[in-house]
């Protein structure tokens, strides 16, 4: 059946497009934008003052399944992601067992088939059991569907290991996603280390735990030709190291959290572990770094980095509290608050959630392109709305902005044309 999205403003980061116009879908594919095709569509759906865009790309999702499921589900984690206007999906292999072998990696692409509501990509270990020790069978992994390859929630501290796995990247043609850390520095630390770790008794972690690795790997990146991919950047002087090494044509990309650009230490104050994360919340001089290393293209995407904790692993006191943040529901609204306040053009914000993550990886997504994938997600720019436990689709509800105000929300998600999500609406799994 081919459907209409009449008088949208459409927003194609890929092809520079940001107009009002009209697009047709049929059998799960874009038919047409901005043409003629409009007249024989079967179905019609209204979208002035609503914005049209591809569907947005996350590289760093957490679904806990296999193993997990008691925080989250691949059927829970997609519809959060539809819910959050994402298409396609990579979630990380910090799983149990641990994706780290070609038959655990079949099993989530086979459930995400059987399952999610998106699509969902594997990234697999760097390393046997995320240890850092011993590198992953990388081919077989590839083979199996991997698109990248991670140990993310550890660093692989041993740079001889690093080295190695950066240099069979390249020979399979896949990312290496680093979690830049040096746990030697960042010792006990819960927290940034500064003036707010301090007033709050917390132990910190210094940015300096971050950026060492951030230089260490960008040296093997270079040396061995490898693509490397740097995960949740926190600090300033990290975004100015990627400047440089995309500065000297090494192949480094790198990604930003929406809790990273809009939030700082400041809020730990409060004790509330949804605050807590890896790497911490910085400074307002390394928020506004990463906003402006988001806005000029050093970091190449914003990605949620979406990391479901049950309620009993967050509500206990901030030192024993789990690490990390659901994400995928709040992402669009905090890269719309960059838009109002005129730090990105509202393509530019688009473009780190489409075609620039997809770019990143070399996923075939993020473009409204006819003959394309009719994965698309309208949205409404100026609804107000509030997270909150209740209101969540995720099976976990350790986000870090229940009750902020947001403005900016999904009304549909499509996925090969099907309608994966609708607001308001109780959307068929």
């Amino acid at each position: 059946m081919s459907v209409l999205i009449r008088g949208a403003r459409v927003l194609d980061p890929a092809a520079g497009r940001d107009e009002i116009a009209d697009l047709v879908f049929e059998d799960g594919r874009i038919v047409d934008v901005g043409g003629s095709a409009a007249a024989g569509a079967k179905q019609v759906i209204e979208a002035q003052g609503l914005w049209l865009a591809p569907g947005f790309v996350d590289l760093h999702t957490h679904l806990r399944e296999p193993g997990q499921e008691y925080k989250e589900d691949i059927e829970s984690g997609t519809r959060a992601a539809a819910a959050g206007g994402f298409t396609t999906i990579c979630c990380m292999a910090n799983t149990d067992p641990v994706n780290d072998t070609p038959a655990v990696t079949e099993h989530i692409l086979r459930r995400a088939g059987q399952a999610g509501r998106v699509r969902v990509h594997a990234i697999a270990a760097a390393t046997q059991g995320l240890r850092g020790e011993i590198m992953s069978e990388m081919v077989g992994l590839r083979d199996a569907g991997a698109v990248a390859f991670s140990d993310d929630g550890q660093p692989i501290m041993n740079a001889g290991v690093m080295r190695r796995v950066l240099e069979y990247s390249r020979g399979v043609d896949r990312p290496v996603v680093a979690h830049c850390e040096d746990l030697d520095l960042k010792a006990d630390g819960v927290v940034h280390e500064g003036a707010h770790s301090t007033c709050c008794g917390l132990a910190g972690s210094p940015a300096e735990a971050e950026t060492v690795m951030v230089a260490r790997d960008i040296e093997l990146a270079r040396l061995t030709g490898g693509r490397l991919h740097v995960a949740h950047v926190s600090a300033a002087r990290s975004v100015e190291l990627i400047r440089e090494a995309k500065d000297a044509g090494l192949r480094v990309t790198a990604e930003v959290t929406p809790h990273h650009l809009a939030l700082t230490d400041e809020v730990i104050r409060g004790y509330d572990t949804n605050k807590k994360m890896a790497p911490p919340l910085r400074t307002s001089a390394d928020r506004e770094a990463l906003v402006q290393g988001l806005a000029d293209g050093t970091l190449d995407c914003i990605a949620t980095d979406h990391a479901p904790h049950a309620v009993f692993e967050k509500d206990v006191e901030f030192t024993a509290a789990a690490y990390g943040v659901v994400g995928l529901e709040t992402a669009l609204p905090i890269a719309l608050e960059l838009v109002r306040e005129e730090r990105m053009s509202a393509l530019d914000a688009l473009e780190r959630l489409t075609s620039g993550p997809a770019r990143a990886f070399g996923l075939q997504a993020g473009t409204l392109e006819p003959g394309s994938p009719a994965d698309l997600v309208l949205i409404d720019p100026e609804r107000g709305w509030k997270p909150s436990p209740d209101s969540l689709a995720s099976r976990s509800r350790n986000s870090a902005f229940l009750e902020r105000e947001m403005v900016g929300g999904v009304v549909r998600t499509w996925v090969d044309g099907r309608l994966a999500f609708a607001f308001g609406e109780e959307t068929p799994g």
